[in-house]
């Protein structure tokens, strides 16, 4: 019995002919992965229209470029991070924010007229209980910045008003 088990053990430890490693995942490098590469620096964060600096933001293009992740660095209030990414199956974008208070929000959307539009459920954005639909205007200016104009509607999108509106200048060395 031993004589015939020590070359079934020999057989089933040399690898198969057929086994071969998995093929690597695609490459994020495609149009659609680039769609938000105007957002990607080091920047210095103002309310448009003010000269008063509020934030400092980070955004860079990770993991071979498959995503997008940003780290908000506000000088007063809560900081976070974004992380952003094509689904390659629906080519909509995804971010999902998380900050200090529990919890995270979820957007959704993609390229808009040369522009990125999200939009998620923010809970408790109006107060306790109050939750707003949130939609984020991403939009490269001609002198370089980029614009982020938030919006909230707290009637599913039948009104909206500005919830928060921010210039993204490079940052200064």
């Amino acid at each position: 019995m031993i004589a015939i088990a020590m070359p079934l053990a020999l057989l089933l430890q040399t690898p198969s002919a057929a086994a071969q490693p998995p093929a690597p995942p695609p490459a994020c490098d495609s149009e659609a992965h680039a769609a938000f590469d105007f957002w990607v620096g080091e920047w210095d964060v103002y309310p448009a229209g003010q000269d008063t600096q509020v934030a400092k933001s980070l955004i860079e293009r990770r993991y071979k470029g498959c995503a997008v992740v940003e780290q908000w660095m506000p000088f007063r209030g809560e900081g976070g991070t974004s992380l952003n990414h094509v689904d390659p199956e629906s080519g909509r974008w995804h971010q999902k924010w998380v900050g200090q208070s529990p919890g995270a929000v979820e957007f959704v959307g993609g390229p808009v007229e040369g522009k990125m539009v999200l939009q998620g459920y923010w809970e408790d954005l109006g107060g306790p209980g109050v939750d707003a639909l949130v939609r984020m205007t991403y939009s490269a200016q001609e002198d370089g910045s980029v614009r982020q104009h938030g919006e909230a509607s707290t009637d599913h999108g039948l009104t909206w008003a500005t919830s928060f509106d921010f210039i993204y200048r490079p940052a200064a060395d």
